[in-house]
């Protein structure tokens, strides 16, 4: 059995997820049981000190979640799993009650017990005395502790509550660590507080009470993480976050910016040694597993996090990066970017230019024209900042006309590996016809329409013409330029086309509005992203594959090992014909 692993602090401070539980009710997200085992072995590797899995015995999958790690197929190095259920039933016992023996028949070591500490909520919800909320809460833990199990208790609507009957509130907590709870948390069910009210209760309870406080906090005004940061600072020594922030309406405390704070701001050593830098693959991967698109600006780990656009913040960071990132982006396992937009000047363009493995800083010359160059489509629509590739291949042309034009031999591969000629699209309608064959009223029927797509291209030292169908013509180009390509370099065949958007430019409108082309490619475990602008959607479209494929062939580490393609000669003329193309995204223009 592997080692186990804890934090420097150990038991001392408690970061305790609850992704598997709250950050669940977020819309969109449906786990299933191997969703959340896989969930919790990356929070393990993470090494956070509680996973909540769940609430067994209320939710089937849950239940069974739990089995499952009981039975071995969850192995835990660092964190404790935890099970999460209420307090028993009014007018019955805990030993009586079978969400209760279902807390403990999940073999789970610890348990989150969630009670009311409103009064309000305990007259109007539960619809029973305050007296008989406090005698719950307090059988119900002593009945877990009995059993050996460690407890926390999650007080319900607790700020809310302190602020009207703040002495209700206090006496369900003592009630709570009498029976023998480790933890009270005081929980912002509503997500209405501020840092300053947090801090000012939290430190009021701590005096007060001496009890070990626990922060539970949602995001309704946009508070969540800097409310558990201000309780951390007022004596909470137990933190309950979820990746990514995923909770009901406006979410959670985000784990990975709530981590980011304490270990870097705070000084408080949370995480086992080096876990911090896993921070980004976790949250990506997490993001995988909830079937949700990672959020490019999240704090610490988007990949926005750290980017860099205004050309006078690149200045600065020429000279020192530690001047305008807050922190080393690699001790969370980030990376700084340099963003080429039309604010980017001299020092952006070769910062991003060392990025990219470019090194332009002594041809000023060429980093003049890259940057005019930038500015001027920039005005007429065109966006590097998503679309890397596309830039590069814009630097690469730069230098090597710049080097050529002084007689010297390009220093940088060449990036046009073939010639464009021309291309033709047709687009056909024909008459409808019935969806599933059948003729009379009520009959569904669709529109036939084809596209066939013609280009001409040179490559090799041969004028090849290639024609290919697809199922709208953005598709049909991608696959006619291909079979035009793949006979000099066969590898183009293994580049995939993942995403494709088209946007609307802002500044016009109608049918014959400017268009913006967004296409993400894939090829070697690598994806990259070029750009096409145009008033014909095809052509910016076309613009973009043009890119991505040239993009593709100019990288040695992915055309490596390519056969090679014909000697070079004279003009020569190839005809491939192909109907439908290869896979990938079918882009239907």
């Amino acid at each position: 059995m592997p080692a186990r692993r804890t934090s420097p602090l150990g038991d001392a401070f408690h970061v305790f997820d609850t992704t598997l539980r709250d950050g669940a009710q977020r819309e969109g997200i449906t786990y299933s049981v191997a969703d959340k085992l896989a969930v919790a072995a990356l929070l393990d590797e993470l090494g956070v000190g509680f996973i909540e899995g769940g609430w067994p015995g209320a939710m089937p999958k849950d239940t069974e979640f739990f089995a499952r790690a009981a039975a071995g197929e969850l192995t835990l190095r660092t964190a404790q799993l935890v099970a999460f259920g209420a307090t028993r039933k009014a007018g019955t016992t805990a030993a009586q009650d079978p969400q209760v023996q279902a807390l403990l028949d999940s073999q789970a070591p610890v348990i989150t017990l969630v009670a009311k500490s409103d009064v309000r909520h305990v007259e109007r919800a539960l619809r029973t005395t305050r007296e008989e909320n406090v005698e719950m809460v307090r059988d119900t833990v002593a009945h877990l502790v009995a059993a050996g199990r460690r407890v926390f208790l999650d007080c319900e609507h607790f700020f809310d509550g302190y602020a009207f009957d703040r002495d209700y509130g206090l006496e369900v907590a003592r009630a709570a660590v009498d029976a023998g709870a480790d933890v009270v948390v005081l929980c912002d069910t509503n997500g209405g507080m501020l840092p300053v009210d947090v801090h000012r209760v939290v430190t009021e309870v701590v005096q007060r009470t001496g009890f070990r406080i626990g922060i539970h906090c949602q995001d309704d005004t946009g508070c969540a993480v800097a409310n558990t940061v201000a309780a951390v600072q007022a004596g909470a020594t137990h933190a309950q976050c979820t990746a990514n922030g995923y909770g009901e309406r406006a979410g959670n405390a985000d784990l990975f910016a709530v981590l980011g704070n304490l270990v870097t701001k705070l000084g408080l050593p949370v995480l086992p040694e080096d876990r911090l830098a896993e921070m980004v693959r976790v949250s990506h991967a997490l993001a995988e597993l909830a079937n949700i698109a990672p959020d490019t600006h999240q704090a610490y780990v988007g990949s926005s996090a750290f980017a860099h656009k205004a050309g006078l913040h690149a200045s600065a960071i020429k000279v020192d990066p530690e001047l305008y990132n807050h922190l080393d982006p690699a001790l969370v396992g980030n990376d700084m970017r340099i963003l080429i937009t039309e604010m980017a000047g001299r020092a952006s363009v070769e910062l991003k230019a060392r990025e990219l493995g470019v090194d332009i800083s002594g041809q000023p010359g060429v980093i003049g024209a890259v940057v005019d160059t930038v500015k001027s489509r920039e005005a007429a629509g065109w966006s590097y900042e998503a679309a890397d590739a596309s830039f590069e291949l814009l630097l690469r042309d730069t230098l090597d006309q710049a080097e050529r034009a002084a007689g010297r031999e390009a220093s940088v591969e060449s990036t046009r590996a073939f010639r464009l000629e021309s291309y033709r699209v047709i687009v056909e309608s024909q008459p409808p016809t019935p969806v599933d064959g059948g003729a009379g009223p009520g009959t569904v029927t669709v529109p036939a329409v084809s596209s066939e797509a013609t280009v001409k291209v040179h490559v090799g030292g041969r004028r090849v013409i290639a024609t290919a169908e697809g199922n709208g013509p953005v598709n049909a180009l991608d696959s006619a330029l291909r079979l035009a390509v793949s006979e000099q370099f066969p590898e183009i065949d293994q580049m995939e086309l993942v995403d494709y958007k088209v946007r609307i430019l802002a500044d016009s409108a109608g049918t014959d509005s400017v268009t913006r082309v967004l296409v993400s490619s894939a090829m070697g475990g690598r994806e990259w992203t070029t750009v096409g602008v145009h008033a014909n959607v095809v052509e910016a479209s076309w613009q973009a594959l043009v890119d991505a494929m040239v993009y593709a062939l100019a990288q040695p580490s992915l055309a490596a090992g390519a056969p090679a393609g014909p000697a070079s000669g004279a003009d020569g003329v190839s005809s491939p014909v192909a109907a439908g193309g290869p896979g990938g995204v079918p882009l239907a223009g």
